[in-house]
């Protein structure tokens, strides 16, 4: 890829602004598109204001925030992605959204060997790619949340994925910044096969009364030298997207290890969703900060 080809991101919610902003600040050129334009304006709006707080921090200068921002525009329609050369989706950890996603984008891409990636974290890449004419075109470009502070990125190959489309991935990836790792297309693929049995059994010793919210994180930050304990990292990721991907899990697996626990499923069911919604196994501000002493 050069400088002059096209970084197309669908979904302008946590994810996609993340994604779109190291795309841009790698020297892409960015279409952030949601269902509606003012919704990607929105997000593009979000990363000014973090690119802001940034400048304020003196961890980049003013000019570098012009410049990022200069290379993102906002779109609410496929059309814009015609041009493109790269796309990743980032939109809900639903398949139906994402199949139909893969099916207008496969339309309104118009160039030749243009990458249709995924950001899922556990839907199966062969699905999504066979509802496209160009499966071979088709991978998974998972980033960790949240994108701009987090190294990892999962390449996960579809069952049809070419070498070519690999390999365009792996330097787009490695152009933002990124670490690799490469994991089959299996449920859950790499980080979350491990990481969520993790967070289930943090909910059951919730549930069971072992210990607060509070302690049994600082024993997962001081006991296991986790950077965040279970519960701010699963109110980080949405306790909807860690419901859906135990969900997925236990349904491909059919192993109890995967089951969700009752409490995961009521946060889930009551809204409480974690920093997105205000409120999960802790209490956040209007910014997604938490509020102190706020266990829900």
């Amino acid at each position: 890829m050069t400088d002059e080809q096209l970084f197309g991101v669908v979904g302008a919610g946590q994810m996609g602004r993340g994604i779109a902003q190291v795309a841009a600040q790698a020297g892409f050129r960015v279409v952030l598109l949601d269902t509606k334009v003012e919704l990607a304006e929105k997000g593009r709006a979000r990363i000014d204001s973090g690119l802001a707080r940034l400048v304020g921090k003196g961890k980049i200068d003013e000019a570098a925030r012009v410049a990022t921002m200069a290379r993102i525009a906002s779109a609410g329609d496929f059309a814009a992605l015609a041009g493109a050369d790269f796309l990743v989706e980032a939109a809900t950890e639903n398949l139906e959204v994402k199949l139909e996603i893969f099916r207008q984008a496969d339309v309104a891409m118009k160039k030749p060997g243009a990458v249709l990636a995924s950001n899922t974290s556990s839907i199966s890449l062969t699905k999504i790619a066979a509802v496209t004419a160009r499966p071979e075109q088709v991978i998974g470009m998972h980033f960790m949340n949240p994108v701009p502070r987090m190294q990892l990125v999962e390449l996960v190959r579809a069952l049809q994925t070419s070498d070519a489309t690999f390999e365009a991935t792996r330097a787009a990836a490695e152009r933002m910044g990124k670490v690799l790792v490469v994991s089959k297309d299996a449920p859950g693929f790499l980080v979350n096969r491990m990481l969520i049995p993790f967070l289930n059994e943090a909910c059951f010793t919730l549930q069971e009364g072992l210990g607060t919210a509070e302690d049994i994180d600082t024993a997962g930050r001081l006991g296991l030298n986790h950077p965040m304990g279970p519960f701010e990292l699963a109110d980080l990721i949405g306790l909807d997207t860690v419901l859906f991907i135990a969900e997925v899990l236990h349904r491909e697996f059919g192993d109890d290890k995967y089951r969700p626990p009752s409490i995961l499923r009521n946060y889930v069911a009551a809204g409480w969703l974690g920093r997105k919604s205000g409120r999960g196994f802790y209490r956040y501000d209007e910014r997604g900060r938490r509020l102190e002493g706020a266990a829900a």
